[in-house]
Order: C-alpha cells, then structure tokens, then sequence
C-alpha cells in the first residue's frame, strides 16, 4: 500500500481551531486539487478550522501553468507568492505544518501540509500511475490509510475526479466556497409582487405627493422589511400599481411611480417597452442616477436591445456619455475557429454578432436610404467594440458601458471590468446565467450571480431579471418546447 521509508511521518496535528469544535472531532485534511487553487487562489484560505494538504503533482502542476498572461496563468502564480510568503514565515518544520493565518488571514484556523515524501499507494491497475489526477488520488488513499480516525477529503472541481475518487471509497468533495448561493432560484429577481390588499394593510397613515411628474407614496407596515432599494414592486389587479422602492426607513418605505416607457410617446430610440419587466429596464436605464444595472434573461427577452436602445438616445441625443462601449467574454459554443485578423475592433466583431443585430433593428427608422446610411455611420463613430483582455489599467470616463454575456465571466473578471468606471460612466452587465460555457464555472458561482447579489442595495444600482421573451412567437414555440 504505501512506500517503505526510514523517515519519520509527519504527525500532521490540528492547530486548535478558531471556532469551537469538539475534541472528539478532528479537524477535517483537505487535499486540494490544482483546479480549485487556479479557479480561487484565495482558496488555501477558504476552509475555516481544518487543515490544507498539497500534494507534489498540485505543485508540479501549477509550476506548469505560471506562464502567460490568462487568467488560469495570473492565478498560478498568484497561489505560488502566497505559498513562497507561508514557508518564509514558518519557523518550524514544514512537517509539522504552517499555520494558514500567518498571512492575516484571520478565519482560516487550521496549518497548511505538505507532501515531503513519496508516497506510492496502491490503485486499481486499470489506472495509469503516470496521470496526474492518479497520483493525486494516491495520495488521498495513501492519507486515508495513514489516518484512519480523521477525515480526509478532495476537493476538486473536476467531476471525473469526484467520480473517480468516490468509485475508489475515497470522499471528494466540489470546491462550494465561491458560490454565491447555493440555489440560484433564491437569486434576487429586482421586483416583487404586492397582494391586492397591499393598500388595506399598508395604507393606513399614508402620504403621498407629487415631484417633478412622479408620485410618491410613503407606506409602513410587514411587507416593507423585505424590500430593497431600487426594487420594483407591482400590483396586477386593476387600478393597479407599478413602483419603485426609492427609501427605506425601519417599517416605512418611499415608492415612486415609473416613468411608462410603453407608450409611443416616451419612446427610447423608436423601442417600446412590451412588457412589465422591459419597462422596469427601461426605468433603471434612462436613470442618470444608477450607475449599475445588471439585466437577467433568457435568449430573446430584450436585453441587448434595450441597453443599445438606452445607450443611443443617451449618448446622441441626450449627450449624456461621449460613446458606447461594448466588450464581452470570448467564450465560443462549438469547435473555436482559431486566430481572426485585423485590428482589436476586427477581431471582435465575429463575437458581436448580438451588436450588428439589434443596430440593425433599431436604425429602421424613416428617411430612406441614405438617411438610414447616414444615421449608421453615426452611430458606428459612437458604439466602440472592445476586448476584455485589454480593460486592465483602463478608466473610462463618461461611458456607457454594456457588458454583454456577462455569465461567462468569473466574479474577478467582473471586479477588474467594473472598476473601469470613472466619473460619468454607466456600466450595464447583460447575461443568462443558465448558458454559462466557461469551465468551472457555475449558476452559482458565476460573476454575474456574484454582482446581482453583492450590489443589491445600493442606492446607485439596479436590476431587472426579464421573464418573457419578445423574439418571435417561433422562438418562444421553441423555447418552451426544445
């Protein structure tokens, strides 16, 4: 089962743990896999009171991962700084383990191990030795076997490693720390549903006056704990109400009635809202005081055409923002199509295939021919596609920012695209979070999920989950059926 040596094992002995445990519970040993180190390099921190064990191959495989300039790269040599930083901080024997929190990493309460023998532990034949996620394997049968009064668990993001490793009898585990939630049905939708006798048990004692063409209503009662700023709420009855929660104060709340932007008159660029949730859109929008807005949806619900629609009457007609830019993830469904030509905006524009669709759509307007070429010069002079990869260092100022498949995108992508933003800028983040193609990457723990939950609330930001599409009655047909 295990490698004959005359070198002492390593005890591997909890530290005790920040929170409480009881004695007859050993701290658990997680043995990470490469995968979980690439995709969260913060990950050697993320486990509470229990212990770290890195095997060689993980190292050996991050070694071979450092190089280039990806994310994937970025993230192996972040994890190698922080494993260089532990070790010149260990005064003891790496045997005995290196406290996780000597970093200042407070919640993490347990040590970190590593593998400082060879270890050659025995597998099933139909197994090649030289495969790396083997080798992991042995050395979690080979801890498994050593310590049999602890648990010893891997944790990968690969499923076929889970798998693998449960048809050996050995526990695996996904890597769950950088999931936002564990049901993305609790994932916050941007508006609520009032009950009809909403204005019996909240109208008591309410005020209500008019500003600058909207109304404003000031209610108490249950339901307010449970609102958010920014929030719409709506009732479907008739005479009913649609609003959007502007303060929050204890049990009193401030609702405020929403510009309707389905009638013709209040036309954003030729587009009409067509339903509920694409006027509520709308609202957050043309808003000068919301910064960031995140709109949800499945393919065909508006999204794109709403934001381009938005983008366009505020950059050539308002003057609100000099230009539009338009930036998303290069993640391709099928087989990749390998390198394109041209310059930065060239190389973009086979991944903009949503951008040179809704333009179209919404430079139908009337003036004939040449009017039509005319207005889409203009409006090609002020719609700029760029690529992620170049966002670093970068502010853009006074901006309308649309980030489009914003579901592909990890939660530090999101971090490095929306901090671009300086004075002036509004960034848009369009996605559907169940059409996610980045590897490893979940509903969950998605970076769109990550900002829809992390800016709920805040006074400068909204959103919008869009429910019904608007395509064509072929694509819902298919939609619902497929």
């Amino acid at each position: 089962m295990r490698a004959q040596s005359s070198t002492p094992r390593p005890a591997l002995r909890p530290v005790k743990s920040a929170q409480k445990r009881s004695a007859a519970e050993p701290a658990k040993l997680f043995v990470l896999d490469t995968n979980v180190l690439m995709h969260d390099p913060s990950s050697l921190f993320r486990f509470a009171e229990h212990d770290v064990y890195l095997p060689m191959m993980t190292l050996e495989e991050l070694d071979n991962h450092k190089k280039g300039m990806s994310e994937v790269s970025r993230n192996a040599r972040q994890v190698s700084r922080s494993l260089d930083s532990l070790i010149a901080l260990c005064e003891g024997s790496i045997d005995e383990g290196i406290p996780l929190a000597e970093l200042g990493n407070r919640e993490a309460g347990g040590r970190l191990f590593f593998q400082t023998q060879a270890i050659a532990a025995m597998l099933p034949s139909s197994l090649p030795v030289g495969k790396a996620d083997n080798q992991i394997l042995g050395v979690v049968r080979e801890l498994h076997d050593r310590f049999p009064g602890r648990d010893v668990v891997l944790v990968s993001k690969d499923i076929n490693m889970r798998i693998k490793a449960r048809t050996l009898g050995l526990p695996a585990e996904d890597y769950r720390n950088d999931q936002v939630l564990e049901d993305t049905d609790l994932l916050y939708t941007g508006l609520q549903a009032l009950p009809e006798d909403f204005w019996d048990r909240h109208g008591k004692g309410v005020e209500s006056w008019q500003q600058a063409g909207v109304t404003y209503y000031r209610v108490s009662g249950p339901l307010v704990s449970s609102f958010s700023i920014n929030q719409f709420v709506y009732i479907d009855a008739e005479g009913g109400l649609q609003a959007q929660v502007k303060e929050i104060n204890g049990r009193t709340a401030v609702l405020a009635t929403l510009r309707d932007y389905a009638h013709l008159k209040n036309a954003v660029w030729g587009i009409t809202a067509r339903n509920r949730e694409q006027n509520f859109a709308l609202n957050l929008l043309m808003n000068p005081d919301i910064d960031f807005l995140t709109l949800l949806g499945q393919a065909g619900t508006g999204k794109t055409l709403l934001a381009l629609a938005a983008g366009l009457a505020q950059t050539l007609e308002g003057k609100r923002y000099t230009e539009i830019i338009m930036t998303r993830a290069t993640v391709p469904v099928g087989e990749d199509i390998g390198y394109l030509p041209g310059t930065e905006e060239e190389k973009m524009q086979p991944w903009m295939g949503a951008l040179e669709d809704n333009l179209e759509v919404l430079n139908k307007g009337e003036g004939g021919e040449w009017g039509r070429s005319a207005t889409n010069d203009l409006i090609r002079s002020r719609v700029k596609v760029k690529a992620m990869s170049f966002m670093r260092g970068r502010t853009f100022i006074s901006k309308f920012l649309i980030i489009d498949e914003a579901q592909n995108l990890t939660p530090k992508q999101m971090k490095t695209l929306v901090t671009r933003a300086g004075p002036g800028t509004k960034v848009v983040c369009l996605g559907n979070i169940a059409q996610i193609d980045t590897p490893y990457l979940t509903e969950g723990s998605s970076g769109l999920t990550y900002v829809v939950d992390r800016f709920k609330g805040w006074p400068h930001s909204g959103h919008v989950t869009l429910q019904r599409g608007e395509r064509s009655r072929l694509a819902d047909h298919a939609g619902e059926v497929l």
